[in-house]
């Protein structure tokens, strides 16, 4: 799916872009009007912005967004529920609302909120409600928490573009849902590709899927 979609992407991208280019001045006046609330995840580093995506399992879209130039920190954890601090025990249980997701910091100067959507886009199934492959359940839906109106904007001009475009044969199904707060997940699934290179889920699993990620977003990797 990525290596099929990615020059029809690649140019959607591009064009969204541009359009957001011709409304600049607009947007610049209207950012000091944007309220931006604490959250539990505030970086101490001002220059630092924050996206969270859901794309169903964070094992493999965390060691993705890890290899982007400009993504400073990339954390798994929960968003999106009802139940403070929720472990995972009780997020795959199906009762608490959350969502599997990354919590990325990213240097806005090296790389856009909309190249992360980009990527965001072509990394997982965005057309399967409430599941990716066979990870089933509300735990694994796509979806973008966004964090201030810009973000929520950019996200639906976006999605409808896609859906316009024909890049996938069902319909986007991505939900898009204000951020609240996100918590992070046990220590074990943190850096957990990284950390568990041998193990099957990551051999068959995850490799593949970042083989074919660094093919097509090559020029955007962190230097090895």
């Amino acid at each position: 799916m990525m290596e099929k979609n990615s020059n029809m992407l690649k140019a959607l991208f591009i064009s969204i872009v541009s359009f957001a280019g011709l409304n600049s001045c607009a947007q610049k006046d209207n950012s000091s009007k944007i309220k931006k609330e604490p959250t539990a995840m505030t970086t101490t580093a001002a220059k630092l912005d924050t996206a969270t995506f859901g794309t169903g399992c964070f094992w493999c879209t965390e060691a993705i967004f890890q290899e982007l130039k400009g993504v400073e920190k990339v954390t798994s954890g929960y968003s999106g529920g009802t139940v403070p601090n929720p472990t995972y025990e009780q997020v795959c249980s199906k009762t608490t609302g959350h969502a599997e997701c990354l919590n990325i910091l990213y240097d806005p100067t090296i790389i856009s909120f909309d190249e992360l959507l980009e990527v965001f886009w072509q990394v997982h199934d965005p057309t399967t409600l409430n599941r990716q492959g066979a990870d089933v359940g509300t735990q694994y839906r796509s979806v973008i928490f966004y964090h201030n109106q810009q973000q929520k904007e950019k996200a639906q001009k976006y999605k409808a573009a896609l859906d316009k475009s024909g890049a996938w044969s069902n319909p986007i199904v991505t939900s898009l849902e204000e951020f609240k707060i996100f918590y992070p997940a046990e220590d074990y699934h943190q850096n957990y590709y990284r950390n568990n290179t041998g193990q099957g889920y990551c051999q068959f699993v995850i490799r593949p899927k970042l083989e074919k990620f660094e093919k097509v977003f090559k020029d955007k990797l962190k230097k090895q």
